[in-house]
């Protein structure tokens, strides 16, 4: 064995290796620099934003609904519209239209995203509903034609719908051999099958919780768009309606240990997630900051670096985009202030379909579900896709 690895392997060396980094890194690393401290900073504050705003409304119902996914759903249903022997079109299109309905964030879609994927969905329609949750979001369409443009919310509509087709079948196609061999594990798939319940009974199970999270969660918009404002003001009554449907349905149709069953799935699935999810802010929050606040990467270098339609610059929207965390509509007034600053229109669409369906959180979550292979071809297909669309749109607008 190699001498080096047997030093490793002692857990007492390992122990001195971390406090020689930690002393390293307290020597070394100037923490009195305004632009190091507003990094730590920042990377605080944004974990107390996310924890506040996301955690409580957002995370803890969709953790509810993918326990529910897990242990109530039957599997035989999802390998039939999902699963990758599934017809194509079906499988896509049901899993596009279930990420529509959720306004939700990046993060936010990852439980819903790991239970229908634990529950036998193929790769493909599963990353299609990764991607198109976040991505393919009426409302931060609609937001982002009346606030940026029309042209631009429509290109960023098209884009997302058909990244949504495309990523899900590329990666279908590239993982083709090992995503059979997964779904025909069955050994590996987790929840009970003998419950009776109909297929309405179930519908009106799950759609109460969907109605729960996205009403929560319904974002005002900015103030101008009529109906969605009107419904933004009775989202607690609405919200609290599904609720009562919710608890009407837990009562008539489980029985006790069945629950007990969906919460223990929803426990699994927070103590899995929640780590790394908290990690990838604050790591982000060091990195990028609040909108608008200084951290240690200053955003007038981000908008620097947008400026034209080149393919670095496309590249870079890009990738910033896939590292940065967007909470639900606030793309748009980021987009808003860069445009503002000189960013050019090609790389603000490159940044409108990568940013809003990764994130650092995101990808370490996904990563610890797919594997680094599987997630980096994901990331990999989003920038690539979203630099050729940003430079395509940022030709046609430059005529």
């Amino acid at each position: 064995m190699n001498p080096i690895v047997r030093l490793w392997q002692e857990p007492k060396n390992r122990l001195l290796a971390l406090m020689g980094a930690v002393f390293l890194a307290a020597f070394f690393i100037p923490w009195e620099a305004p632009r190091l401290m507003a990094g730590v900073q920042e990377s605080f504050l944004l974990l107390n934003y996310y924890a506040r705003e996301h955690v409580l409304l957002c995370l803890i119902p969709a953790f509810f609904i993918a326990g529910a996914i897990t242990v109530f759903l039957n599997q035989q249903a999802v390998i039939r519209y999902l699963g990758p022997d599934a017809p194509k079109l079906l499988a896509y299109s049901v899993a596009s239209v279930s990420g529509t309905i959720l306004a939700v964030c990046s993060c936010t879609v990852l439980p819903l995203f790991k239970g229908i994927y634990k529950k036998g969905a193929g790769l493909g329609p599963a990353v299609s509903f990764l991607y198109s949750g976040p991505a393919i979001n009426i409302l931060a369409i609609i937001l982002t034609a009346k606030v940026l443009g029309l042209q631009l919310g429509i290109a960023r509509a098209l884009g997302a719908i058909a990244f949504a087709f495309i990523i899900g079948l590329a990666m279908h196609l590239i993982f083709f051999r090992e995503d059979r061999e997964r779904t025909t594990n069955a050994a590996m798939f987790q929840g009970d099958e003998s419950q009776e319940r109909s297929l309405p009974q179930m519908g009106l199970y799950l759609g109460s919780m969907i109605g729960v999270l996205v009403f929560l969660n319904w974002a005002p918009g900015d103030g101008t768009i009529g109906w969605w404002e009107t419904l933004h003001r009775f989202r607690l009554v609405i919200a609290g309606g599904f609720g009562l449907l919710l608890l009407y349905t837990l009562v008539r149709w489980f029985t006790r240990t069945e629950l007990g069953n969906w919460v223990a799935a929803t426990r699994d699935f927070a103590v899995q997630i929640l780590p790394l999810l908290f990690a990838g802010v604050m790591v982000a929050g060091f990195l990028l900051g609040r909108p608008g606040e200084m951290a240690l990467i200053p955003e007038e270098w981000i908008a620097r670096a947008v400026g034209t339609n080149s393919l670095a610059s496309n590249l870079f929207a890009s990738l910033a985009g896939a590292l940065m965390y967007f909470a639900t509509l606030t793309e748009v007034p980021i987009m808003q202030g860069l445009l503002g600053a000189g960013m050019n229109q090609g790389p603000a669409l490159a940044l409108l379909l990568a940013g809003p369906s990764l994130s650092l959180p995101a990808l370490l979550v996904i990563g610890g579900e797919l594997g680094p292979r599987k997630t980096l071809t994901y990331v990999a297909l989003v920038v690539t896709l979203s630099t050729l669309a940003g430079m395509i749109y940022g030709s046609v607008m430059a005529l």
